[in-house]
């Protein structure tokens, strides 16, 4: 298993970013995805869901409106769209697969995301 987030970077508050998850390893169309985030000297928090067919998403109330989630069974990605950036969206993003049997400690190694003026 293993999972590659890319697309982070500095943006200025008000901005957009999109970040990407390319995911190996498993039955990526069989799975629901996550995206997580941790943010300096806090908990990781879950701020996003979808299910296996892309038609469900669900959303932490801090980033509801803003960032849109995604999935391509395809191409195995999912993405995390991310409008109106907030200095509170910074953090280290993450992707993961929803109820992988053994592999609930796995992490990638994630991306940043800085919101900073």
């Amino acid at each position: 298993v293993q999972t590659v987030e890319s697309g982070g970077g500095l943006v200025q508050p008000g901005g957009s970013l999109r970040v990407s998850c390319a995911a190996s390893g498993f039955t990526f169309s069989s799975y629901g995805m996550s995206w997580y985030r941790q943010a300096p000297g806090k908990e990781r928090e879950r701020v996003a869901d979808i299910n296996t067919s892309g038609g469900v998403t669900e959303y932490a109330d801090s980033v509801k409106g803003r960032f849109t989630i995604s999935r391509d069974n395809a191409k195995n990605m999912v993405y995390l769209q991310m409008n109106n950036l907030k200095p509170e969206d910074t953090a280290v993003y993450y992707c993961k697969a929803v109820g992988l049997v053994g592999w609930s400690d796995y992490w990638g190694l994630g991306t940043q995301v800085t919101v900073s003026s």
